[in-house]
């Protein structure tokens, strides 16, 4: 197996894992975007506050609620869900393009194997961007949630604690937690791809300038070169008699 089809096999293989990564960024950011109505939870701001209200035993009491004084900018999770479709439709087309290059048994251009190093590097900055987005995001959230850590529950248990909001928290956690695990492993996957893309790009470069050389190597080893065998060489003329007197 040649070079070329292994990097072609292992690329595959990280668009392929790409997809799956990217939709399980997808669906989980799309079912919070869901259950909080179109809000976005990330780097949102609140407090708690007690008032007398009825509990939901029916009695009576001082009940705690979180109050939301700013949900979190919108931006900050339509990026993440932005790099996440971006990846699985990118990682569809180009794992059918490998295959594709795999059974026709070529590769890219040395043109476009260049394109795909750039592309590479520009989306794992990006990735790697809304990654740290999203943790910081999700932080800010769960220290809003637990009142920096002065409930006596952790962020993970508090989707099960009524909250008083108008919108659905019993899986936030899961669904947050999922997109960000998910949304790293997508930046480790875009930073094989950059790795894999420069290897291409390596080796169609070394084809491109070995490839023109290989037949002039052969003819100076064989002792002969393209003008020799080309055109006849032209005959010696007769040598002139020389008199002596």
């Amino acid at each position: 197996m040649e070079l070329d089809r292994r990097l072609l096999l292992a690329h595959c293989a990280a668009h392929t894992l790409s997809v799956v990564a990217g939709l399980l960024v997808v669906v989980p950011m799309a079912l919070s975007g869901s259950a909080f109505k179109g809000r976005c939870a990330l780097f949102s701001t609140g407090y708690w506050r007690t008032e007398d209200r009825e509990e939901p035993t029916g009695q009576p009491g001082d009940v705690a609620h979180l109050v939301v004084q700013q949900w979190g900018p919108p931006a900050a999770c339509q990026f993440a869900t932005f790099v996440g479709i971006f990846t699985v439709l990118y990682g569809a087309a180009q794992g059918w393009r490998s295959l594709f290059y795999l059974h026709g048994r070529h590769d890219d251009t040395l043109f476009s194997s260049f394109l795909t190093v750039l592309l590479s590097v520009c989306v794992l900055f990006l990735s790697g961007g809304a990654s740290v987005i999203l943790s910081l995001g999700l932080v800010s959230w769960c220290d809003t949630v637990t009142d920096h850590n002065s409930r006596p529950y952790s962020c993970a248990e508090s989707q099960s604690v009524p909250l008083y909001l108008d919108v659905k928290t019993s899986s936030f956690y899961t669904e947050l937690s999922l997109a960000q695990a998910s949304l790293w492993g997508v930046t480790a996957l875009w930073l094989a791809q950059s790795i894999l893309a420069f290897l291409r790009l390596y080796h169609s470069h070394s084809q491109h300038i070995s490839g023109p050389c290989r037949p002039r190597e052969k003819e100076l080893l064989l002792g002969y070169s393209p003008s020799d065998s080309g055109s006849p060489t032209p005959p010696h003329p007769p040598a002139t008699p020389t008199i002596f007197v």
